[in-house]
């Protein structure tokens, strides 16, 4: 039977304690995003921001574009040290939230630096590098410290965990958006096909430019805005740790 877990709040408490737990150096943090037009609330986030991890209302209009990009793929087949970024499938239920923080913090070339030696982060990704993408998602499930971490941020959360149940869907979705090693924009979500290139960002730009944002989140929320539907989502975003300094 797969496994299913308890669905994490997207909020910075809940995700820099699993980060952390995970491995990641308390010299980065999460924050969050108010406006994405906003200078002035936007001038809270320290710059430049590494990844950016969002809930998504898993709408029909959404469901429909996901759909339809994906249709005509084939199964994902990259693996080890060549590919640009390390993608997993998801196969445990409700753990979009987890995974999504494990692409953001692998697939960027800053935060991966501030992963300490032999933590669960480190470990995951030296089980995962070289394996095909059912094997990844065996990584995930068969870590215990990356289930204990995940199980542990869920009781920070400030609202009420619904009791998961096999089959169901929370009706919303993570998905993280990183610049790559390569310098390109990704989109990583583990229930797509594969990972998704959205194009090269200039090395001035960040994953909270204009041009990322126009092309990753600002897309998805064209979607929805196009055909009347919910635009509820909620953005976090991944930079240096200012109380550290």
């Amino acid at each position: 039977m797969p496994k299913l877990w308890n669905a994490l709040e997207n909020n910075p408490q809940v995700m820099n304690q699993l980060a952390h737990s995970l491995g990641l150096s308390r010299r980065l943090s999460f924050y969050d995003i108010y406006s994405l037009t906003d200078q002035d609330l936007l001038a809270f986030i320290p710059r430049p921001v590494y990844a950016l991890l969002v809930i998504i209302p898993l709408t029909p209009a959404w469901h429909e574009s996901r759909t339809s990009e994906d249709k005509d793929k084939p199964e994902y087949a990259g693996k080890g040290d060549e590919e640009p970024v390390i993608w997993f499938k998801q196969t445990i239920g409700n753990a979009c939230g987890s995974i999504g923080l494990v692409h953001c913090l692998l697939n960027s070339p800053e935060a991966a630096r501030h992963i300490q030696r032999d933590s669960p982060l480190d470990q995951i990704r030296k089980d995962a590098l070289d394996k095909t993408i059912w094997e990844r998602a065996k990584v995930l499930e068969e870590n215990e410290a990356f289930e204990a971490a995940h199980a542990e941020a869920v009781g920070l959360g400030e609202t009420t965990v619904p009791v998961p149940t096999e089959g169901a869907h929370l009706g919303q979705h993570f998905v993280a958006f990183v610049k790559g090693r390569d310098g390109h924009l990704w989109e990583l979500e583990g229930a797509r096909a594969g990972p998704l290139d959205r194009g090269e960002l200039g090395e001035d730009e960040d994953v909270l430019s204009e041009t990322a944002v126009e092309r990753g989140l600002g897309r998805l929320m064209r979607i929805e805005a196009e055909k009347g539907g919910d635009l509820r989502f909620s953005a976090i975003a991944l930079a240096e740790n200012l109380d550290s300094l």
